[in-house]
């Protein structure tokens, strides 16, 4: 009897709905009863960095057209790159003016980490500009246990910068120069001398590689021009840059964050917020640059002094291990604990140069 009951109410509900609807889908448009999308055209012509792609070659046309397509029908990421363009674009383009730079370089930031500045990829690279370990270091970039300058906005366009103007120098090409910053130079390199070509169009790449230029490119044709997309955004709904005080500070002692947004009248997340680079909840002690809420750089001089004669009457515990972390060798343990090679493999009865992740090394 249930089973009976519920067929009849389903096909009450079936005929109700076919006479509901009848009328709305019999006044659809026969020839165009679903939404039209119509196909954005690359354009006839470009440059990049003031280099114009061969797009009369029917392999870098249709590169370029799968890369224009996939950006500027994704409509969440194309907005959001325009909002956060907004931000962080103003200080890229006088950084790459100073340089002497082209401004299409920008485009590369978007490119690798679609201007997120925590973003992590799944090899290790961190950063609006994607460092990895060894290549942030080798441009200046500290990385330690307490501090990750690749996170830092200001200091990793500064180092980015450094290795765009030598990868220039080193190709002669800024295709190639921005292929090698994707995959590196002993890459690019290796693949000129056994293809005999330098030419980024022609070259035989890493699958990624071979895209990552036509997608700034691609990046490039949208963020110029993005209301020929039907991208609109107004003034306010963009991202301004933050306004803060940048300051270089040495630390003779480690200052929790807490005490310090104290003293500065604000707080811990405002803080951490504006350092992202300080990956514990701790000011860590030595030589490198904090931002503070705008207006209290003076201040927070002040702030280091009192706090640091506080923690000099402490009893402080001092570190007598350090923990090998990846990519790290003697050299590069020895600047960041401040430990002379020999004497670290001295207290550790190390013969050699090797040092493996994870192994335990004394330091005291």
């Amino acid at each position: 009897m249930a089973l009976k009951t519920s067929f009849l109410i389903l096909a009450i509900f079936i005929a109700f709905t076919v006479s509901f609807f009848s009328p709305a889908l019999s006044n659809a448009p026969a020839d165009n009863p679903l939404p039209v999308f119509e196909n954005y055209p690359i354009p006839q012509k470009l440059s990049l960095c003031g280099e114009p792609l061969p797009l009369e070659d029917q392999y870098v046309r249709e590169m370029l057209d799968r890369e224009f397509t996939i950006s500027v029908w994704d409509q969440a990421q194309v907005f959001m790159w325009l909002k956060r363009a907004g931000r962080y674009f103003p200080h890229i383009e006088i950084e790459l003016a100073k340089a002497g730079l082209p401004s299409d370089l920008k485009y590369l930031a978007v490119a690798e980490s679609s201007l997120i500045p925590h973003i992590r990829s799944k090899a290790g690279a961190i950063g609006i500009w994607q460092f990895m370990p060894a290549t942030g270091e080798r441009f200046g970039l500290q990385n330690t246990t307490t501090l990750d300058e690749r996170r830092q906005f200001e200091q990793s366009t500064k180092a980015a910068i450094n290795l765009l103007t030598k990868l220039y120098q080193q190709f002669s090409s800024w295709s190639l120069a921005m292929a090698a910053y994707n995959c590196g130079e002993r890459c690019v390199e290796n693949a000129i001398r056994e293809q005999k070509i330098n030419n980024y169009y022609r070259l035989s790449l890493p699958r990624e590689t071979e895209r990552f230029v036509f997608r700034i490119a691609a990046i490039k044709i949208i963020l110029e021009n993005p209301e020929s997309f039907g991208y609109h955004l107004s003034p306010e709904q963009v991202y301004r840059p933050v306004n803060a005080d940048m300051v270089t500070v040495y630390l003779q002692y480690p200052l929790h964050i807490t005490d310090m947004a104290k003293e500065l009248g604000t707080d811990f997340k405002m803080i951490r917020d504006l350092n992202p680079h300080i990956v514990v909840n701790y000011l860590p002690s030595g030589t490198y640059t904090l931002q503070v809420p705008q207006g209290k750089g003076q201040k927070l001089y002040t702030a280091i002094g009192k706090l640091s004669k506080i923690a000099a009457e402490k009893p402080r515990k001092v570190d007598k291990y350090y923990i090998v972390v990846r990519n790290d060798n003697l050299s590069i343990i020895s600047r960041k604990t401040g430990v002379s090679v020999s004497q670290l493999k001295s207290l550790n009865r190390i013969k050699g140069d090797i040092v493996h992740v994870g192994q335990r090394l004394r330091i005291r």
